[in-house]
C-alpha cells in the first residue's frame, strides 16, 4: 500500500518506517525533511495539497507532553488539534480508506481512578496536553466519513525513546540508589514492538474503527522496573524506602526550581496508571500481545546498553 506518515521523523514514525518499509511506499510529512532510508519522500505542512495520493495514513505528528511545564498552552492546540484537523480534512477528501491518529490515554484521564482506564471512560483530561487531544478527537468523531482508529497508547518505549525511562536507566546505571521504593504502584507500559503489531493489523485487515487503548498485557510496578534494568545491567537492585511526604515535599521543591524531580515527575514515576487493552485484543481476535511487558522492555534496555556505551 502506499502509507502517509506524519511526524515520520519521530521515535515512533522511526520505528514504523523499519517495519512497514517493506512491504508499503511511505511517504512521510514532517516539519523536517532530512532523506530517511525507506522513505519515497517527505513533505511539508504546506504541501498539503501537493501530497500524493495513498491508501492509509497515519498521524503521529504532535507536541509531546512537556514534564517541566514550560511549554506555553497554545503550542499544544495549534499542534495536536490544528494539525489533526488539517490532516483529517485532507483525508476526508482523498481517496485514502484508513485513517490512524495517535492520541494519548491523557487524552481520556489524567489520573486512573478505580482498577484501571477503559474505552468507556467519560473523558476528563487536565492539562493542554490532554484538552489539546481530546480537541482533536472530538473534531474527527464529529467529521468521520471513512473508517478511523483512534489509538490512546500509554508510555511508549523502544529504540530511539527519549523520556522518563531513559532518566531512570541512566540513574541505575550510575549506581544511584533509588528513592521512591516506599511508593507501591501498577501502572501499564507500551512496547514499540506490540504497537507496530497493532498498526500492521489495522493496516492490512478489516477492523472495526473506534477508539482503542494500547497497553501491554501486565502492569509493572516501577520497583519491578527498577529491577528489570539492574538485571539488563548486571547490577543488585538498591531500593531505598525514604518516607513518601517528604519526597512529595522535595518534588515540590523542585517543580518551584524547574528542577529534575518534581510533582509532574514524580507523579509519573509513582502513580497507579494501569491501562486496559481488552477491547483492542478482542478486535484484533487475539488473546495475548506478542510480547510481554517484561519481554518487551527487556528489548529496550538493550538498545539503551548500546546508546549508553
Amino acid at each position: 500500500m502506499n502509507i502517509l506518515i506524519t511526524g515520520i521523523h519521530g521515535f515512533v514514525g522511526s520505528n514504523l518506517v523499519e517495519a512497514l518499509r517493506e512491504e508499503h511506499t511511505i511517504y512521510g510529512l514532517d516539519i523536517i525533511f532530512p532523506e530517511k532510508v525507506g522513505v519515497s519522500r517527505t513533505y511539508s505542512w504546506n504541501d498539503l495539497n501537493s501530497l500524493p495520493q495513498v491508501d492509509v495514513i497515519i498521524h503521529l505528528a504532535g507536541k509531546a507532553h512537556d514534564t517541566k511545564n514550560q511549554t506555553d498552552a497554545q503550542i499544544y492546540f495549534d499542534i495536536n488539534t490544528v494539525l489533526t484537523q488539517k490532516i483529517y480534512d485532507w483525508f476526508s477528501k482523498s481517496e485514502a480508506t484508513k485513517f490512524i491518529f495517535f492520541s494519548s490515554v491523557k487524552a481520556a484521564a489524567d489520573q486512573v481512578e478505580g482498577e484501571m482506564l477503559t474505552e468507556d471512560i467519560i473523558p476528563s483530561p487536565k492539562g493542554p496536553y490532554g484538552e489539546s487531544k481530546i480537541a482533536a478527537e472530538n473534531y474527527i468523531l464529529s467529521n468521520k466519513c471513512k473508517p478511523t482508529y483512534i489509538l490512546r497508547p500509554c508510555m511508549i518505549h523502544g529504540p530511539g525513546n527519549k523520556g522518563n525511562l531513559n532518566l531512570l536507566y541512566s540513574i541505575i546505571k550510575k549506581g544511584i540508589p533509588w528513592p521512591l521504593g516506599a511508593f507501591k504502584n501498577k501502572r501499564s507500559f507500551t512496547s514499540i514492538d506490540n504497537l507496530v503489531f497493532i498498526i500492521e493489523e489495522l493496516i492490512n485487515k478489516s477492523i472495526v474503527d473506534g477508539i482503542y487503548n494500547v497497553a501491554d498485557d501486565q502492569s509493572l510496578s516501577t520497583n519491578e522496573l527498577i529491577t528489570i534494568i539492574c538485571e539488563s545491567l548486571n547490577k543488585r537492585s538498591f531500593i531505598i524506602n525514604i518516607n513518601e511526604n517528604l519526597v512529595k515535599y522535595i518534588a515540590k521543591i523542585g517543580t518551584h526550581f524547574h528542577l529534575p524531580l518534581n510533582n509532574e515527575r514524580l507523579q509519573k514515576l509513582t502513580e497507579n496508571y494501569v491501562v486496559s487493552n481488552v477491547k483492542i485484543k478482542n478486535a484484533l481476535g487475539i488473546t495475548d500481545m506478542p510480547l510481554s511487558a517484561q519481554a518487551g522492555l527487556k528489548r529496550t534496555l538493550e538498545h539503551f546498553k548500546e546508546s549508553f556505551t
